[in-house]
């Protein structure tokens, strides 16, 4: 992206739990939704987890007595998903924070419904950076079936 160091961000140790996501990510509770960095291959692809309990505070009314995650936050944790991977793969100058924003969903489908019990695998996989934009393939998982894929991109924006 035009405006961060050019140089690859030092490799960080996997996995990559809860709170070195916060300090990466500016998204906090109830809007925080990857738990972990599993795997990640600097520049290519990075696979993350999320566990959906029934705490969540979105059960509450989607749906009472049948909760079903919203695919909207689906979308969401994988567009998060997307830019932990740009975080993790570039060395950010720190006196000039980044925020990527979700600007376009492409060909999203949801598959299978997902609910309290879930773990859902996020595998994204960077199909290119190119005037402060990048593209995203996004896959959710739950117990190894597609649950959901979406084509994403996000813009680079100054500030947090």
């Amino acid at each position: 992206m035009n405006d961060v160091v050019n140089t690859a961000a030092a490799p960080e140790a996997l996995p990559i739990g809860v709170e070195r996501i916060a300090e990466i990510l500016p998204h906090r509770y109830p809007f925080l939704l990857v738990d972990r960095v599993l795997d990640y291959t600097p520049g290519k692809k990075i696979t993350a987890m999320k566990n959906v309990t029934i705490n969540e505070p979105f059960f509450q009314g989607h749906f009472p007595g049948h909760p079903v995650m919203p695919g909207v936050l689906m979308i969401e944790a994988m567009a998060q998903t997307s830019g932990l991977l740009v975080h993790l793969s570039i060395k950010h100058d720190p006196n000039q924070p980044k925020l990527f924003y979700l600007v376009r969903v492409d060909q999203a489908r949801f598959s299978r419904i997902v609910g309290p019990g879930d773990q859902l695998i996020f595998q994204v996989e960077q199909k290119r950076l190119m005037r402060g934009m990048g593209k995203y393939w996004c896959e959710a998982l739950v117990d190894g079936k597609l649950v959901a894929e979406a084509e994403l991109l996000c813009a680079e924006r100054n500030g947090r």
